[in-house]
């Protein structure tokens, strides 16, 4: 039902087909307001059949909700999603990201748990190719068997027991001597004082560190952290090796050479008896027999991997302090 303001907006059209102008248009538009007026009157005096069945029709129940489609799914809000990630990128790049501009962080979603899997390669120990999701080798159709290298390599529990120790040994160390990272947050008020005379001065006393470098020996030139490629002279390309030489020296601490770096000419490293295990001396030629079972070194002999060994005490030291000790009981008794 229309109004009488709307009646005079839109123009109706004459039942003979002509266009009405001036008043008689005018005149025109009065009557088909008037006579929807009573048309309208008459279709108020009562309720109709159909919509008295609508009003008397029982009302329609809430739909249920809906389950969710996986199992073990919790529903979360969107904006924490954006929220972890937002923290996490902004971490990792220095950045600082609104969640609300980034994306639209209305709704819900489903998360599910699950626990952290690792994936495991396999390679056939007859051609070397790496097996897919079957068992079979795609390259000579060998089934796998306990030959085939696993990688990583399957560790017993007291491996992993000892990697478990290692690894928290590491991340202390990490953390008495990470870097001193300078704060230039001056929202605090800073109090300048002078150092005190009687007692210690306020300072940051740390376990004591030393610089190491690394130069070239070919061509005696300075090997930096920060060089194009890792522990490779940026002025020859030499790549770094043991015969370059270390500020200050560690040969008592790394007697079987320095970790990561090339076998040299000078020093060729260490190398083992295959069948006992007993170290050759170092730089000794292929053919040197072993001390302990008279193996010749051959090229399946193994070098010792470069790592830090603590010295030995020195003899002479250990005497005279034996003798001291003596000494002592002597002079007790």
């Amino acid at each position: 039902m229309s109004s009488p303001a709307t009646a005079f907006l839109t123009e109706p059209i004459p039942q003979d087909g002509k266009k009405r102008k001036g008043v008689g248009k005018v005149l025109y538009q009065v009557r088909t307001v008037f006579k929807r007026g009573t048309r309208t009157k008459k279709g108020a005096a009562g309720p109709t059949g159909p919509t008295a069945a609508v009003i008397t029709s029982d009302p329609v129940a809430p739909a249920a909700p809906t389950a969710l489609e996986y199992e073990n799914a919790t529903r979360i809000p969107r904006i924490q999603i954006h929220e972890e990630r937002a923290k996490k990128l902004g971490a990792r790049f220095g950045l600082e990201i609104k969640p609300s501009e980034w994306h639209s962080s209305e709704g819900d979603v489903l998360r599910v748990e699950k626990s952290v899997r690792m994936r495991i390669h396999r390679e056939c120990h007859r051609c070397h190719s790496a097996f897919g999701a079957g068992n079979e080798c795609p390259g000579c159709q060998h089934k796998r068997c306990k030959k085939c290298t696993r990688n990583p390599v399957k560790h017993t529990e007291e491996e992993r027991q000892a990697i478990r120790e290692k690894r928290e040994a590491l991340i202390r160390r990490n953390k008495q001597l990470g870097p001193i990272i300078p704060s230039y947050d001056y929202s605090e008020n800073i109090v300048l004082k002078r150092p005190r005379k009687a007692a210690q001065d306020l300072v940051y006393k740390g376990k004591p560190r030393m610089r190491v470098r690394r130069h070239c020996h070919e061509c005696n030139s300075l090997i930096s952290g920060n060089a194009k490629e890792a522990r490779v002279c940026n002025n020859c390309g030499h790549r770094r090796c043991d015969d370059c030489p270390r500020d200050p020296d560690g040969k008592k601490k790394y007697p079987y050479g320095y970790p990561n770096d090339a076998p040299g000419q000078a020093f060729k490293g260490v190398y083992a008896c295959h069948e006992c295990r007993r170290k050759f001396p170092a730089n000794t030629e292929d053919g040197t027999e072993c001390r302990n079972c008279s193996h010749k070194k051959c090229s399946d002999c193994p070098r010792v991997k470069p790592k830090k060994v603590d010295p030995e005490p020195d003899p002479e030291i250990m005497e005279a302090l034996r003798a001291r000790m003596e000494a002592l009981k002597t002079v007790e008794s």
